[in-house]
This record gives C-alpha cells, sequence and structure tokens, in this order.
C-alpha cells in the first residue's frame, strides 16, 4: 500500500479550465493519487475558471468577481489541491492581492490562500505520499512551468515522486527553467516571441533525447505539444500525475483523447 496521510483530509479538487475541457484524464489521475494518499475527495459541481485570464489581461472587475464565486464554491474543505501551479498560485497569491482593500472577504480570501496547493506538492509535503506498483519503462523528461516553479515552490517535489516509478529513466534538461512561452494569453499577444521562446525549449528537451516529456500544468503542456507536432517530433507529452497514476499508457497530448 502506498504511504498515506496519517489521518484523512477532506481535500477538494479544482479541477482547472484546461483539464475539464481538453484532457479530463488529469482529473482522473489526480483523484487517484489522492485517494492512494488517503483523502477524502470532492469535486465542487459550482467551481468555475480561477479568474487568471482575466486578471492577467488587466480586467480586475472580472477577475474579482470570478474570486469571490471560487472562495464561496471552495469553503469549507481542509484543502484545496489543483493539478495546475499556475491556477493554484493565482488562488493562493494573487486573490490576496484583489481582495487588499476588502476588509469583509479577507479573512475568507486567506483561509482559501493558505489552505492551496499544487498537486505533487500536496501529495509529497502534505501527504508524505510515495507512489508504489507503478511501472513506465520509458526515458522522461520534466518541464517546470513559471507558476509552479517561482509562485509555488514545486521543483523536488514530482522528481522526488517520480522516483518511485519502476523502470523510468529521467532525464533533466538543459536550462530547465527557462519558459516555454506559453504565458496564457502572452503566446497570443506575442506569438512571435512566444514561438521563438518555445522553439529554445523544444531543442533542450530533444537533447535530452527522452521518449516523453512530463510537466505539471496543462498550458505548458499543450503549448509545447503543438509545437513538437509541428517539427515532426514523435516525443509522448503527457502530465506528471498521468505518470504518477500509473496511466500513461495511452494517447498523449495531441495524438487523441485524453
Amino acid at each position: 500500500m502506498s504511504a498515506s496521510v496519517t489521518s484523512p483530509k477532506n481535500v477538494a479538487l479544482f479541477v482547472t479550465c484546461l483539464v475539464d475541457l481538453t484532457r479530463p484524464s488529469i482529473g482522473f489521475a489526480a483523484v487517484k493519487l489522492l485517494e492512494q494518499a488517503g483523502c477524502t475527495i470532492m469535486v465542487p459541481e459550482t467551481q468555475t475558471c480561477c479568474g487568471q485570464p482575466a486578471y492577467n489581461s488587466g480586467d480586475r472587475k472580472s477577475a474579482k468577481e470570478i474570486a469571490a464565486h471560487v472562495i464561496r464554491a471552495f469553503e469549507g474543505y481542509d484543502y484545496v489541491v489543483a493539478p495546475s501551479g499556475s491556477c493554484a498560485g493565482m488562488i493562493r497569491y494573487h486573490y490576496p492581492a484583489l481582495f487588499a482593500d476588502d476588509d469583509t472577504m479577507m479573512v475568507a480570501v486567506k483561509t482559501l490562500s493558505e489552505k492551496t496547493y499544487e498537486l505533487t506538492s500536496f501529495l509529497h509535503d502534505v501527504c508524505g505520499y510515495a507512489p508504489e506498483d507503478v511501472t513506465l519503462a520509458s526515458s522522461l523528461t520534466y518541464h517546470d512551468s513559471c507558476s509552479s516553479l517561482r509562485e509555488m515552490k514545486v521543483e523536488g517535489q514530482p522528481r522526488a515522486l517520480l522516483k518511485n516509478v519502476e523502470g523510468l529513466e529521467f532525464r533533466e534538461a538543459e536550462d530547465r527553467a527557462a519558459c516555454c512561452g506559453f504565458g496564457g494569453t502572452f503566446c497570443l499577444k506575442y506569438s512571435e516571441i512566444s514561438e521563438s521562446m518555445v522553439d529554445t525549449k523544444i531543442d533542450n528537451l530533444l537533447a535530452t533525447k527522452a521518449d516523453m516529456l512530463a510537466a505539471g500544468d496543462l498550458g505548458c503542456l499543450m503549448n509545447i505539444a503543438g509545437r513538437l507536432k509541428r517539427r515532426g517530433s514523435d516525443m509522448k507529452v503527457v502530465h506528471v500525475a498521468e505518470v504518477l497514476a500509473g496511466m500513461a499508457d495511452g494517447p498523449g497530448l495531441g495524438e487523441g483523447e485524453g
């Protein structure tokens, strides 16, 4: 049996828009991992976008309205866990900034902020979890998303968890902390710069000669997977949760339904 928490934790899964709409297998993988870690999982049906697209575009009014809804949707849980450092970072660090002048909301905002985690960080740091009986005969490299690495301080956790996957050969890429060029709406507003950034990232990933690429943020994975396909690469792209849950044997991003 996998290592688990010392006492059951009531966890709400923040699914994220991209996972819900484009790669639901990531959500199922996250639930599987959290249940193995001894948590009781709920998926609030009233959850919505975290508001990051509006926030990053300067629409603070819309972002604040969305955030207020999210705060209400996730009341009453011990923890909120997202398979995305980007969405988790929005809730933990940017919600308090949005409501800095609203004393009536600040207690609820801080409560949600403090209990929100990125998935691999929660599994490793809070649950003390390590996957067992997971096998993947493949070589894999890893991309650290900017939000996971710089906001949520997630770096060693996914690597520590991946070490428990039997048969997996981990290959670190050069300049691993570099942005992939996604950045949400950045890739649309500054497409030429974004393309240059993702090409540099891909050059480093391909240099590892790994069979697979994993990461903890679907936005980054979609950006990289799309560029890999346009460059004719057969590197398989998956979310780290799928690898850890033993669900990486299906199609990678851009190869079919996830």
